[in-house]
């Protein structure tokens, strides 16, 4: 590691904070304010949520010489985006128990709630706790969300790479239990000769790692823009293995020349029995080469640029112990979601549907939010988010369709699709007034 006068704050935070741990419990415990100090909120995100307030009432409050408006963003770990009907109605019920009634569909596959205040962490964790849902690594600087196609057109390749999205989040996932300690009351262990982190160490990665899986022709998990991306190569209709994309990101400080967007480069062809190990091995060599002194140029493109590409494939295949085949041949022509009704090869149904900035809630238009809860209540099939945040209703069956049909007419919920293809093709972050980063409106003004 390198000296402490070149680490960024957060560093020696994570390696002093024993495994995540920190003061959490206790301040979260402590019903006197509904606020956690500043290193406390660095910890959390790790557990998956974030401290905000409600910047549209600062100002009034402190004249009131009352603290901030607030409350937790927390986002759900869902590899692949897939949640079952029973899942879907835990976090709708969740979002009007604990949250501001409504659930955010995210461009990485997954719901986040907003206005959960501190005194509800607990519950609502819990609550998604029964549904066999988690928010572990949703935010922090590890393995966030695993991404994959949503595509209703494919069900037998879909299924394959959610899987496989499964087996990355899971293998990469920290192994510290702070979080079944602090919000799901698990006993601690202690235990001198534990080695809690095999992978991440007890400063984790120098920032967030984001992970993609893609199925051409569509690429609508916007592949290039990830640090590590798998491109599924198919033939004869089977996933034979993945071209490796590594060191995309859009983003760049305002400002700052140094922070630029970078596109991946695509560095190999490997099969689906190495894909695991090589996921694991791009995260270490960002793990061990990565940098941790100055955070705006931690991400794993800034690792790429730096060693270049063919560097970095040179020590990744050193850390790996074998070479990347030659990459394959492969094409997109497309990255939007197709809404509407498809059948896929087995007879089953999808419906592709828009939902405006990602956001499930009931509105002056039509109850959206009513509308899907009813339908997961008799839908036995599957709920898949997609990368652009709207929502595929899957795998529905003949039987089922009238009654779902039904149901969209009664909610009116395909009103949502009577708009522009600008509109359609649109997506946002929250923004305002929640968001602490946000320099301008965009959900709301959509």
């Amino acid at each position: 590691m390198i000296k402490d006068e070149k680490l960024s704050p957060n560093e020696p935070l994570k390696e002093n904070s024993d495994y995540l741990r920190g003061t959490l419990a206790e301040e979260i415990a402590d019903t006197n304010t509904g606020s956690i100090c500043a290193d406390s909120q660095q910890l959390s995100k790790f557990h998956g949520m974030y401290l905000q307030d409600d910047r549209d009432v600062r100002a009034g409050r402190r004249k009131k010489k009352l603290e901030k408006s607030y409350s937790f963003l927390i986002r759900v770990r869902l590899p692949g985006g897939v949640s079952t009907p029973e899942q879907w109605l835990a976090m709708d019920s969740i979002a009007d128990q604990y949250a501001n009634g409504t659930l955010k569909i995210t461009t990485r596959q997954t719901w986040q709630l907003h206005g959960v205040i501190k005194n509800n962490l607990k519950k609502t964790i819990q609550g998604m706790n029964t549904a066999a849902l988690d928010c572990i690594a949703a935010c922090g600087d590890v393995n966030r969300n695993v991404i994959c196609n949503a595509n209703p057109h494919q069900s037998e390749l879909h299924a394959e790479v959610v899987n496989f999205s499964h087996k990355i989040s899971d293998h990469l996932m920290p192994r510290s239990r702070a979080y079944h300690e602090i919000f799901l009351d698990e006993e601690k262990v202690v235990s001198s000769e534990e080695v809690i982190e095999p992978l991440y160490g007890k400063t984790y990665l120098p920032r967030k790692f984001k992970i993609t899986v893609a199925i051409p022709p569509s690429n609508d998990v916007d592949l290039y823009a990830h640090c590590l991306s798998f491109i599924a190569i198919i033939e004869n209709k089977k996933i034979v293995g993945y071209n490796v994309a590594v060191g995309g990101g859009m983003g760049m400080t305002h400002g700052q020349n140094e922070t630029f967007p970078r596109l991946a480069d695509v560095i190999g062809f490997i099969s689906p029995d190495k894909a695991i190990d090589v996921a694991e091995k791009v995260m270490l060599v960002q793990r061990d080469y990565g940098e941790r002194g100055d955070r705006k140029l931690a991400r794993l493109k800034y690792t790429v640029e730096r060693m270049t590409a063919n560097g970095f494939l040179s020590k990744l295949e050193e850390y790996l112990g074998y070479k990347l085949e030659p990459v394959r041949k492969f094409k997109f022509d497309s990255n939007g979601d197709r809404f509407g009704w498809t059948t896929d090869d087995s007879g089953m149904h999808h419906l592709n549907l828009f939902i405006p900035g990602g956001r499930v809630i009931d509105s002056s238009a039509y109850p959206m939010k009513t509308g899907l809860r009813e339908i997961a209540k008799i839908h036995d099939g599957e709920f898949r988010m997609t990368a652009n945040q709207n929502l595929v209703i899957s795998n529905i069956s003949d039987a089922k369709k009238p009654e779902i049909e039904h149901l969209l007419g009664e909610y009116g919920i395909l009103k949502s699709h009577e708009r522009s293809a600008m509109r359609l093709n649109s997506i946002a972050c929250v923004a305002l007034p929640t968001c602490g980063l946000a320099l301008a409106e965009a959900e709301r003004y959509l």
